[in-house]
């Protein structure tokens, strides 16, 4: 038997590069006051289609047909690059071998049922289509067909497909902007984080041909935002999402530095802060929230910074380089940023008003063997306490003081003491919002009012892990997978969200992952060496799994997510240490699966 392996194009996707039905994309006018307003997106050539050109077909013969058994995937060399092949229920298949989000390698991943997960950060691809199918990331895997003859394994592949190793997702395009009114638009999307980039292609990619405007308050296309505190010195160009021509090419208009100050959900209009209005037919708010600031003496002095944009990052490791650090805030931003300045600054103080860091998220025991990595590059903890006064030199802050009466010297001060739901212009809208700030939506991300969804780091939504509870999740890949289903049931396709949560933090070069919800966790089951940094952590309430932490145990985060994700109870009795172990050595989660609920 014979296994030949070839890219499929469908005729569609080999249209992709044709040009907008509009030509170039126009600057769009809008008057405000009679004052003509210019918005337009800068051309550039648009990028070449990996499929487009059929000669550069390359063929290999890779292996035997009998060296797969089922449930196996092999990463195979094609000489000018790989492909990952999969055997699942009698039958092959073969897509591109690097997730597209940040180029894991997918054979270290988790197969189950028709899908493979990312053993980085938990994004998954169906293995038939290679269409991305849970986040973070936003592109697909190229695939290709599989034949089989004789007994040897060839692949037929482009070469383009196996070097980028992502898909870009057919997408429609708008009709004709000539045809709409300036002053509407059929979707208008409020924040362009991950959730209103996702809800913008999703619509696209499902065949929506209609006018979509999104606006946001930052000056910036949408941008990898999780890298401003793990890869602080990172340019706008590094992180961006999709380049300017990608949102020419398929008519998704970006307003940026535009603040909308009002919704007006009767007449369905929007109303920004330098007074232009909007009609829009379908809304989704995804506003994400608004850092905390310090309410101490001497906040506004000078080089006091929340990290928000590229800017305020590029200009922190400026500032920092060989010069006195505080960051006040234990948090993921808190954590992240003392990590990365570590080496770089003089010192590195962090003040935190707990007794441990993480301690309420990873709980005590993993929390003190962070403090314990930190400590050991040359971070100071100043623990249990707050500030109390920052001082000033000729406007420059010079020094920190603590309630506990230490005076820290600091030349740059990083405040990460958490967040608010950045929803304060809803409050009179009629959209429902909680005690807390977030927008309430159900399970299809729709609020109370007909045609507003929201999305994102500002909504409280039913998680089916821990039924249906009204949880906030800000994870960067819950706000992807928000923001497709906000697009889907706004083509009312009725489908509800269904996906386990999924984070990763990334300091001094060690990343922990964590899959679940673990609010509210009474106990934590530890396998492995804290002191090593090789362990596993099972977070449980009354005697269930809820959620799972580990560093240096790749991938079985992603193991534990896809046992979740098929709806099955992990009991605190199935993570013993011989079940724990038998689980992580064979990959084999029968041990899980045959057990619980």
């Amino acid at each position: 038997v014979e296994v030949k392996i070839e890219v499929v194009i469908p005729e569609k996707e080999r249209s992709k590069e044709e040009m907008s039905p509009n030509g170039k994309a126009s600057p769009l006018v809008y008057k405000v006051n009679g004052t003509a307003r210019h918005y337009h997106l800068e051309e550039h050539p648009i990028a070449s289609n990996p499929y487009h050109n059929p000669k550069d077909v390359v063929e290999a013969s890779v292996c035997h047909v009998k060296d797969l058994e089922n449930g196996q995937m092999r990463e195979v060399d094609l000489g000018c690059g790989k492909a990952l092949l999969i055997k699942e229920s009698g039958e092959f298949h073969a897509v591109g071998h690097k997730c597209p989000h940040y180029g894991a390698p997918l054979v270290k991943g988790v197969l189950s049922k028709g899908r493979v997960r990312c053993p980085w950060h938990g994004a998954c691809f169906n293995i038939s289509t290679g269409d991305i199918e849970d986040f973070p990331g936003l592109d697909s895997l190229p695939r290709f067909q599989v034949k089989i003859e004789k007994e040897k394994v060839y692949i037929r592949a482009s070469e383009q497909a196996l070097q980028t190793q992502r898909r870009t997702k057919m997408m429609a395009k708008c009709i004709s902007l000539s045809n709409y009114n300036l002053s509407s638009t059929n979707v208008l999307i409020i924040g362009a984080g991950a959730a209103g980039l996702v809800c913008a292609e999703t619509l696209r990619q499902e065949g929506f041909s209609d006018r979509i405007v999104m606006c946001t308050m930052d000056r910036h296309l949408p941008y990898d935002r999780p890298k401003l505190s793990k890869s602080m010195d990172s340019h706008l160009e590094q992180i961006v999402l999709r380049p300017k021509e990608f949102f020419r090419t398929y008519d998704i208009e970006v307003l940026t530095e535009m603040q909308v100050a009002a919704v007006d959900i009767k007449n369905k209009i929007a109303i920004f802060k330098d007074g232009l209005k909007m009609e829009y037919n379908k809304l989704l708010i995804a506003t994400g929230n608004t850092p905390k600031a310090l309410s101490c003496k001497g906040k506004e002095v000078e080089n006091v910074f929340n990290i928000r944009t590229p800017e305020d990052a590029n200009r922190v490791v400026k500032l920092a380089t060989s010069k006195n650090v505080v960051i006040v805030g234990a948090s993921f931003l808190g954590m992240e940023v003392a990590a990365y300045l570590a080496e770089r600054a003089h010192s590195v103080s962090l003040v935190e008003l707990e007794e441990v860091p993480f301690k309420k998220f990873f709980g005590e025991r993993v929390g003190r063997a962070v403090m314990k990595m930190f400590e050991s590059n040359r971070v100071k903890f100043y623990m249990q306490t707050e500030v109390s006064e920052l001082r000033e030199q000729e406007g420059k802050l010079k020094e920190v003081v603590l309630k506990s009466g230490k005076v820290l010297r600091a030349d740059v001060c990083v405040v990460g003491v958490g967040a608010v739901p950045a929803t304060g212009f809803l409050k009179q809208s009629g959209i429902n919002i909680d005690s807390k700030g977030f927008i309430v939506v159900n399970k299809m991300m729709q609020t109370n009012i007909p045609g507003v969804f929201a999305a994102g780091d500002a909504v409280t939504f039913p998680l089916a892990l821990r039924n249906n509870k009204k949880v906030n999740v800000p994870h960067w890949q819950m706000a992807h997978m928000h923001g497709r289903i906000a697009a889907l049931n706004m083509l009312a396709h009725g489908m509800e969200i269904n996906t386990v949560p999924y984070l990763w933090t990334a300091m001094f070069g060690k990343s922990i992952r964590y899959a679940g919800h673990g609010e509210g966790f009474d106990d934590v089951v530890i396998q492995g060496d804290l002191d090593e940094l090789k362990f596993v952590a099972f977070y449980t309430k009354s005697d269930e799994v809820v959620a799972v932490a580990s560093m240096n145990y790749d991938p079985i985060v992603s193991k534990v997510a896809e046992v979740l994700a098929a709806g099955r109870t992990i009991r605190k009795r199935d993570v013993d240490t011989a079940g724990f172990f038998y689980f992580f050595r064979t990959g084999d989660m029968s041990w899980l699966t045959g057990k619980g609920s």
